[in-house]
């Protein structure tokens, strides 16, 4: 008689294994294209000898963020099909958190957000935030004036 296979899998599920992998893990396009700017790009490809690093930190590819052992490493990484897909993504402008907030529907297209524009529903501590300065109002009215002298 066999044995009936588990229905916990997850030492062989390969999705689930690759979806945490972060060993080899590099930065986001956002901050390679930080990088790219020419200030930051002249101090990333000469730095300091750093026993650390492969190759002592000498072989860097910007645009992956790696570092390699020499330059001939490099130089076969550059031809590579993960590099040229690297450059393919860069070329695109990285998101701004303004678009963030018009693809979320918090902005609007003359750049006032809609949450104060709107009558629509708001939210607990926008409506909390709105009734305390109507209650510091009220308050600061109903105060006599204090002359000094």
């Amino acid at each position: 008689m066999a044995r009936i296979r588990r229905k916990r899998m997850h030492c062989n599920n390969k999705e689930l294994h690759h979806k945490y992998k972060t060993k080899r893990r590099t930065k986001d396009l956002d901050q390679i294209q930080d990088d790219l700017k020419p200030e930051n790009k002249a101090r990333l490809l000469s730095q300091d000898a750093d026993e650390d690093l492969p190759g002592l930190g000498q072989f860097y590819c910007v645009e992956c963020a790696k570092y390699f052992v020499d330059d001939r490493t490099r130089l076969e990484h550059r031809r590579s099909r993960e590099h040229k897909r690297r450059l393919r993504d860069l070329k695109e402008p990285a998101y701004t958190q303004k678009e963030a907030e018009a693809a979320a529907g918090l902005s609007t297209d003359n750049g006032h957000t809609s949450s104060l524009s709107a009558p629509g529903p708001m939210s607990l501590l926008s409506l909390k935030q709105k009734t305390d300065q109507g209650l510091a109002n009220k308050t600061a009215s109903k105060r006599p004036a204090m002359d000094v002298e």
